[in-house]
């Protein structure tokens, strides 16, 4: 039952990355050009400030600076980079450099949450990591080197959001859609500022404009970080940092279906290879109560005759 559980719980949080991997094609094809920090915030902020309305609660004490610190490095940084990302690489080469995420996890969850590092974790890494260039590299791609750097900043902001996030938990008494509306709206407003200040307003929003940034707040922020959240609470750090990987296959599927950028055979074996990456990364099943039995040591027959010494002394007395 338990085993169960897990694989539904990662199925439904897999879906997070799955609706980010759209990200890039949405970015390109949707949104206004060149505005990284207009992107983000209205990602973050909308749905953020609807969660706090509909939670009614702020944060108290501590989780203050936590909220922040969590919307930081899950929300504002981490969308932040992506989408800088984004303008700045083609999306394959942008998420090719994101795949490296779950390495970060799997040594951060070592050093804060005493999560032992497991060979299959270090070969599932090598294998999503080997995947995702058989997926995404193009020999042909020039590479921006201030994207990359955004590419690798994003990674870490995201394995650092996925340990703190299962490390610090969640204030009892608050809900799972306060929770979030906490770190979008904070993720959002801390961008706010810089938005203004390195940024020029749009001439105006087209129709396209609209229908992209709709999305991303419903879908790529609201829906998506509900579930994200829920299975980080449910799952080991390094099982969610694997489901990450599904943001290329996503991201390459779209650009196939609606770019018309064609899918080759070593794409699709990138793509088997990276499931096998993420089925590795995830919890092992719990024992059967048969195989414990089989696997525990054999029990040590316990005489319950009388001692011989006790034996003689009853005679002699």
């Amino acid at each position: 039952m338990k085993n169960r559980q897990n694989v539904l719980t990662a199925a439904l949080t897999g879906l997070a990355p799955a609706v980010w991997g759209s990200t890039y094609l949405v970015t390109t094809e949707l949104l206004p050009l060149d505005r990284p920090f207009l992107a983000t915030i209205m990602r973050a902020l909308p749905g953020g400030l609807v969660l706090l309305a509909l939670g009614g609660k702020l944060p108290v004490g501590i989780w203050w600076w936590r909220a922040l610190v969590l919307g930081i490095l899950n929300i504002g940084a981490f969308n932040f980079l992506l989408f800088f990302a984004a303008y700045r690489l083609p999306g394959g080469i942008a998420a090719m450099i994101m795949s490296a995420q779950p390495v970060f996890v799997v040594i951060l969850a070592a050093l804060f949450l005493a999560e032992r590092i497991r060979a299959i974790h270090a070969l599932a890494c090598a294998m999503g990591t080997g995947g995702v260039v058989l997926l995404a590299f193009r020999g042909t791609a020039s590479l921006d080197i201030i994207g990359v750097l955004a590419a690798v900043g994003g990674a870490l902001c995201m394995a650092s959001g996925i340990t703190l996030t299962k490390r610090w938990g969640r204030p009892e008494g608050v809900g799972l859609l306060t929770f979030t509306g906490w770190q979008l709206t904070a993720g959002g407003l801390v961008l706010l500022p810089f938005w203004l200040w390195l940024e020029d307003l749009p001439n105006g929003l087209t129709g396209s404009n609209v229908i992209g940034f709709a999305y991303l707040i419903i879908l790529g922020a609201v829906l998506s970080y509900i579930v994200w959240f829920r299975g980080i609470e449910r799952l080991p750090a390094v099982a969610v940092s694997f489901l990450a990987l599904g943001s290329p296959v996503v991201a390459t599927l779209l650009g196939y279906l609606f770019k018309d950028q064609t899918l080759s055979a070593l794409q699709i074996v990138g793509m088997v290879v990276i499931f096998l990456a993420v089925v590795l990364g995830q919890p092992c099943p719990p024992k059967t109560k048969s195989e414990e039995t089989s696997s525990a040591p054999p029990r040590t027959l316990v005489s319950h005759l009388p001692d011989q010494p006790a034996l003689e002394q009853e005679r002699s007395g």
